[in-house]
């Protein structure tokens, strides 16, 4: 399936095309091997509102396009499970948890409940940094980002951004021990009739790392998926000359327009995911102040430390949750969390300083010198 690449996707994945793909000649001067396997790659944009890209290597066409076929259903079963805003017959899913806030338990798929339960750990486990609770107050700026998605509007434009009063109203109905989740009866429930789900920082990451990990045992082996800012990789390139993917990370001060501008760098991996969260995506502008997607729980604002960050880590819905997580942090303290997690991480701050962490900086080609070296193996 062709689509069309989408505003602030489209450098990602051409950066994973041009240095994930190796057509002709790769790193080091070879060429690709007789290996039995081919390239194969296809894409679908009818999931968790972003395209998903598949690179891998298989021996034929029709195996590509079995695994292909399974990873697009998983996606699009996840996608409704983990939906806030449609229902679907037969699916208990975010929007029927919250419909159903402080009326009664839902009953939910083993995958919702796995989920719902890793994001609302890891939000104790980071001083609420992120809330899965934090629905009323999102959806507040989703209708406000909704109506005027890439306008620059005046600073003293009416109406523009919404009331702090508001904002602290909404958040007064954000109490993550109020999630109910039971999980020997499999629901979960919701004991405020105000309250709303938000999961948007850490479902497609984990549904991509679960899809993932499936096809994986499966039988498919080599292979990447990009879900927008989340790219996950598994064994490495069968190209009998690459032993790692090249994962570009996006500048976001790039014409994110032009799908051929340069990357930061590229990140060479395997059997790890790359997410990258930043301000570029989803936003307008009021005077000089940049209305973005990522918000603070502590101010109820857009972060406004960075522009962009990526982690580079074992676990995709981990790495969501964390790219979120660590751009409203501190940077010292942000530092400080990823070094105790021994995840990799880069900083973009808004002057365009960079800074990268001991984990990540060898895995970077260009900072790092880190070289995608010619195997042993045919």
């Amino acid at each position: 399936m062709k689509v069309t690449l989408q505003r602030g996707v489209s450098l990602l994945l051409a950066a994973v095309l041009a240095f994930g793909t190796g057509c002709g000649k790769l790193p080091g001067g070879g060429s690709p091997a007789d290996t039995g396997y081919t390239r194969y790659s296809t894409q679908f944009y009818d999931t968790f509102d972003t395209i998903i890209q598949v690179i891998g290597y298989a021996k034929t066409q029709e195996e590509f396009e079995g695994y292909a076929g399974t990873i697009h259903q998983r996606f699009q079963e996840l996608s409704q499970l983990y939906d806030r805003f449609y229902e679907y017959s037969g699916v208990n899913n975010i929007r029927t948890i919250n419909l159903n806030a402080g009326v009664a338990p839902v009953e939910v798929e083993p995958e919702l409940l796995e989920m719902l339960s890793f994001a609302k750990e890891w939000c104790q486990k980071t001083q609420g940094r992120v809330n899965i609770a934090m629905g009323p107050v999102l959806e507040i700026w989703h209708q406000y980002r909704d109506q005027y998605s890439g306008q620059a509007l005046a600073a003293d434009a009416a109406g523009a951004i919404p009331s702090m009063e508001a904002l602290d109203d909404a958040n007064h109905f954000s109490n993550l021990d109020k999630v109910i989740i039971d999980r020997e009866k499999g629901t979960v429930f919701l004991e405020d009739e105000k309250m709303a789900l938000d999961v948007g920082a850490v479902a497609k990451g984990y549904a991509a790392q679960l899809v993932a990990d499936e096809i994986y045992e499966a039988g498919f082996r080599s292979f990447t998926i990009s879900a927008g800012g989340n790219v996950i990789t598994k064994d490495p390139p069968l190209d009998g000359v690459r032993n790692s993917w090249g994962i570009g990370i996006q500048d976001p001060f790039a014409d994110l327009n032009k799908p051929d501008s340069q990357s930061l760098d590229v990140a060479l991996v395997s059997n790890r995911c790359v997410v990258t969260s930043g301000d570029y995506r989803q936003f307008y502008t009021v005077g000089d102040q940049l209305i973005h997607h990522i918000i603070d729980p502590a101010t109820l604002w857009p972060a406004n430390q960075y522009r962009a960050l990526t982690v580079v880590c074992e676990d995709s819905g981990l790495g969501d949750f964390l790219s979120t997580c660590l751009f409203v942090m501190d940077y010292d303290e942000g530092r400080a969390l990823a070094e105790e997690l021994g995840v990799g991480v880069l900083w973009v701050f808004p002057d365009g300083r960079v800074e990268v962490n001991d984990i990540l900086l060898p895995l970077l080609r260009d900072r790092g010198g880190a070289t995608n070296a010619i195997t042993n193996e045919s």
